[in-house]
C-alpha cells in the first residue's frame, strides 16, 4: 500500500534547510563528501561479538535550548512542594494543577507532572515511562565544596549552549569532538545491518553530531515525505524536459567506470545516495498504513516517519536503527510558563502517538525513546523566565523500560542546599554518561566497549556488572 503524507510546503522548506547527506541534493553534495571522512574503512573486528538477532531501535528526541525540567517533574509532598513553590516563586505550578504520578520507588514521596503531560502521566503509571532526575554532564563526581575549592575537573564550557549540547551528543564532557556517541555505536555494530546504502542512523533533524561516527553519517529523512532523493531525479512527468535530462545525466554518470580515485569516490557517493533513496521509498511503500493518527505538526510527523521506518526495518535489511529528532525552542529566558505549556503538550502528544503506533506494530519492547537537553535551567525566576543551569530531568519511554520509577535522587529544590550553587543551579548527581551507557548496553554494545565510547564513564561506573542506573531490562 502506498503511504501518503501531507506535503506541507513550509515543512518541506524547513527540511531542505536542515537536510544532511541522506539523499544528496546539489547544494549538500560537497559537505556530504567532507563528512565521509575519506571513507575510513577500518575493520570492525569486535562488532561480531555483539550480534543479536532481535531488532532494536533507539529514538533520541533532543529538547534543544535547555528544558526547564523541574517544572516538568515536580514534588507534591507538602514540605517539598513548599520548598519548590518558594524557590520558583512566580514560575511555580499550582499543586492542584499537577498531574499525579505514583512511582514504585518513591518511598512515600509524592510527585506530579506538568499539567500539559496527560499522556506521559498515563504511560508512567502504566509502567512504560520512567524519569531520571538531576542528570547532567560531569567529568567526575562533584561536590559543592570540591567545586568551590577547585579540586574537581568540570565540563568544558559549562552553561554554554554549544558546549553542553555537544557534550550530550558526544559523551565527552571534557573536550570537543565532531563524533557523536550514536555515531560511535553505529560504527561498532554496523555489520548487524544488511544494507550498505542506508545508514543505521536516520535523522529527522538534519545534520547532527550525535549520529556522526568515523564511518557512519546520518541518512536524513523528511517527516512528511521520507527520503527526499536527488532533486529532480526520477520523480517527474514525461513533459518535464529538464528533469528528464537531469535523470539521464545522473544515470549515465553513475553507470560509468572511473580510474581516478576522486572521480570514483564522488560517483560512489551519488550512486549510494540514489540507490538508498529508491530502496528506502520502496520499503516505506511496502508497509501497511498505520491506523494510529498523528497530529499534523512537524514533531508528530517526525515520530510518524520514525514509526514507518521502524515498520519497514525488515524490508530495509535492518537489525538496528538509531533515530534523531530535534525539537528546538526551549531556551525560555522569557514567557517560560506559556511557552513550556504549549511545547510540553506537543511533546507529550507526539510521545503518546508514537507509543500507540509501536503498540499497533507490536514493537513496543524493541524500541526505546529517550530525551536529552543540554542543561537544566535555574530554579529561580529572572522575572518571567529562567536562565542556563546544570542538572535536570530526562524521560525514557518503551515497553523494555522499567517504568513507573524515578531514577537518581530527586533533589530538594530549596536554595542553599548541598548541591545548589546559587540562583537554583543544581550540581548533577547522575552523570549523563551513565544514562547513555545504559542505552548503549541495551542496544547491544559490549560492556568492554563502553569506556571507548564514553571516556570518563569509569569515574562513575565500572562496566561489566549491573547496569549503570537500572532503568532498562538488559
Amino acid at each position: 500500500m502506498k503511504i501518503k503524507f501531507n506535503n506541507d510546503p513550509i515543512s518541506r522548506r524547513k527540511f531542505f534547510g536542515q537536510a544532511s547527506c541522506a539523499a544528496i541534493g546539489v547544494s549538500t553534495l560537497y559537505s556530504s563528501l567532507v563528512n565521509l571522512k575519506a571513507f575510513s574503512a577500518a575493520a570492525l573486528a569486535n562488532s561480531t561479538t555483539m550480534l543479536d538477532p532481535e531488532y532494536k531501535a533507539l529514538v533520541c528526541v533532543n529538547l534543544s535550548g535547555g528544558n526547564d525540567s523541574f517544572n516538568m517533574l515536580m514534588p507534591r509532598t507538602a514540605d517539598e512542594y513548599n520548598d519548590y513553590a518558594t524557590t520558583r516563586s512566580n514560575l511555580a505550578i499550582p499543586l492542584d494543577n499537577m498531574l499525579p504520578i505514583f512511582p514504585d520507588n518513591a518511598a512515600g514521596r509524592l510527585f506530579g507532572l506538568h499539567p500539559s503531560m496527560m499522556r506521559s502521566q498515563q504511560l508512567f503509571n502504566e509502567g512504560k515511562m520512567a524519569f531520571i532526575s538531576n542528570v547532567g554532564t560531569l567529568v567526575e563526581p562533584t561536590t559543592k565544596e570540591e567545586l568551590y575549592q577547585g579540586q574537581v575537573d568540570l565540563p568544558l564550557g559549562l552553561f554554554s549552549h554549544s558546549d553542553q549540547g555537544q557534550q550530550w551528543m558526544t559523551g565527552l564532557p571534557n573536550g570537543r569532538s565532531a563524533t557523536g556517541w550514536g555515531g560511535k555505536v553505529a560504527d561498532l555494530i554496523n555489520d548487524m545491518n544488511n544494507n550498505p546504502n542506508i545508514s543505521m542512523n536516520l535523522s529527522l533533524g538534519g545534520t547532527n553530531i550525535f549520529q556522526t561516527g568515523k564511518e557512519t553519517i546520518e541518512f536524513a529523512l523528511d517527516p512528511y515525505n521520507g527520503s527526499a532523493g536527488i532533486y529532480g531525479y526520477g520523480d517527474h512527468d514525461q513533459w518535464n524536459v529538464f528533469d528528464n535530462m537531469r535523470t539521464q545525466a545522473i544515470n549515465s554518470m553513475v553507470e560509468a567506470e572511473y580510474n581516478n580515485m576522486f572521480q570514483k569516490t564522488y560517483v560512489d557517493v551519488i550512486r549510494k545516495s540514489r540507490d538508498g533513496h529508491l530502496q528506502f521509498q520502496e520499503a516505506l511503500e511496502s508497509v501497511p498504513t498505520l491506523q494510529t493518527q498523528f497530529t499534523d505538526n512537524y514533531l508528530s510527523r517526525s515520530f510518524q516517519m520514525a514509526a514507518y521506518s521502524i515498520a519497514a526495518h525488515e524490508a530495509l535489511g535492518m537489525k538496528r536503527q538509531i533515530f534523531y529528532i530535534d525539537f528546538g525552542g526551549w531556551d525560555h529566558h522569557d514567557e517560560v510558563l506559556n511557552e513550556q505549556a504549549n511545547m510540553l503538550y506537543a511533546l507529550d502528544t507526539a510521545l503518546g502517538e508514537f507509543n500507540d503506533a509501536l503498540t499497533e506494530l507490536g514493537l513496543g519492547q524493541q524500541v526505546t525513546t529517550f530525551s536529552l537537553s543540554e542543561f537544566g535551567r535555574t530554579l529561580t525566576s529572572n522575572g518571567n523566565g529562567t536562565d542556563h543551569a546544570w542538572g535536570g530531568n530526562v524521560m525514557v519511554m518503551g515497553d523494555n523500560v522499567i517504568g513507573k520509577n524515578i531514577y537518581g535522587e530527586y533533589p530538594t529544590l530549596a536554595l542553599d542546599s548541598s548541591i545548589e550553587l546559587g540562583s537554583g543551579v543544581l550540581i548533577p548527581q547522575v552523570s549523563a554518561d551513565t544514562y547513555f551507557a545504559e542505552l548503549a548496553l541495551w542496544f547491544g554494545v559490549s560492556p568492554s566497549e563502553l569506556s571507548n565510547i564514553f571516556p570518563t564513564l569509569t569515574n562513575f561506573y565500572q562496566p561489566g556488572g549491573t547496569p549503570p542506573i537500572g532503568f532498562l531490562n538488559i
